[in-house]
């Protein structure tokens, strides 16, 4: 439990404007009688005029009243930095142009300083950083819903096309237009197995694995892989696909904590990244539930972006999204089926005991 902030504590942060995003306290101030969050835009007080309160309730009873700014009276169940964050991301998600900080930082109430720093510790991403992923997100979906790249790039907010292409390698593993006419030069070879958990597909490309996916029949699986990679190039398992393939068997009959990586050709949102690392950190016979998956992925309040982020997973077991289960220890959906994620936490856990 962290140590209660003294009043000295509380002033020397206001000047810093470094609070820990988990000590939240407001300050009043005698000369104005109004009173404000920590990092409100308002200009700093005299520390001789300051009174400090732990919750906005002690404050007006004591007849200071909100500060316009800031609104520190507005505050439901959230706490009021995560709000903050949270209509920042709002305005980013719902912009479709380039956004100046400062006006984001003002429609908050906080400073573009103040404001930064806990956009960042709360979602482990800086504010540019989360406004590329948001662009890069849209450009995605626009190339995907047919649109030429140029329209795509500029109806999703980049100013330029060389800002743009600057980032498109990383995001979509290819150029844009290799991505928008699906892959076309790509090879990938592929294999089908029989598990307990029903068939098995794994497709690899010369760089690594790029899907591994479970279903009732081989033809439901192939037929899927192909709607993914419509223009690919598709080839019959070769030496080293089937060397994967036995290491993969392996790894689903006896999972360990300490098996070797297999190389993996995937791509995602640095978002999606940051979620599937944390998935693969959980030990086999161990489970994680949503929010703490956000929290090691940066985003504490995005419970549903890591459940959308497990069900966007490409290489089921490798990455092993069946381990995130409710708060409450539940099982919840699981992108292969609900049944296939009990037997592989019930055989992992048999496997714990045994060893």
């Amino acid at each position: 439990m962290p140590i209660p902030l003294t009043d000295d504590d509380k002033w020397r942060a206001m000047l810093r404007r470094d609070l820990p995003v988990n000590e939240v306290f407001f300050y009043a101030v005698l000369t104005t009688g109004v009173y404000c969050l920590p990092g409100c835009a308002s200009r700093l007080p005299n520390r001789k005029n300051v009174s400090f309160f732990e919750t906005s309730e002690e404050a007006e009873k004591a007849g200071f009243r909100p500060c316009k700014k800031c609104r520190p009276n507005d505050i439901t169940s959230i706490n009021p930095l995560k709000k903050a964050v949270l209509l920042a991301c709002r305005i980013m998600e719902d912009s479709h142009n380039h956004l100046n900080f400062k006006d984001i930082a003002k429609q908050t109430g906080f400073s573009a300083y103040y404001l930064h720093r806990i956009f960042k510790k709360l979602t482990g991403v800086t504010p540019k950083e989360y406004a590329m992923e948001i662009r890069m997100g849209k450009t995605r979906s626009r190339l995907q819903d047919g649109q030429s790249v140029t329209e795509a790039i500029f109806d999703s907010g980049f100013e330029s096309s060389s800002r743009f292409y600057e980032k498109s390698k990383e995001i979509l593993g290819m150029t844009p237009s290799e991505y928008k006419k699906g892959a076309p030069s790509i090879e990938i070879k592929q294999a089908v197995f029989e598990s307990f958990l029903g068939w098995v597909l794994v497709a690899m490309t010369e760089k690594g694995i790029c899907s591994v996916t479970i279903g009732d029949t081989p033809e439901e699986l192939r037929e899927n892989l192909y709607r993914s990679f419509p223009k690919a190039v598709f080839r019959e398992p070769d030496k080293c696909l089937e060397d994967m393939v036995a290491r993969l068997m392996s790894l689903i009959k006896a999972p360990e904590a300490n098996s070797p990586e297999l190389p993996l050709d995937i791509q995602g949102t640095s978002f999606q990244c940051r979620v599937w690392k944390a998935l693969k950190a959980i030990s086999p016979g161990s489970t994680a539930s949503y929010s703490e998956i956000a929290a090691q992925a940066g985003k504490p309040s995005a419970v549903r972006a890591v459940a959308n982020a497990c069900a966007a997973n490409p290489v089921a077991i490798i990455i092993p999204c069946h381990r995130v289960v409710r708060s409450d220890g539940k099982l919840s959906g699981y992108r292969w089926g609900i049944e296939r994620k009990r037997k592989l936490l019930e055989l992992e856990e048999k496997n714990i005991r045994q060893s």
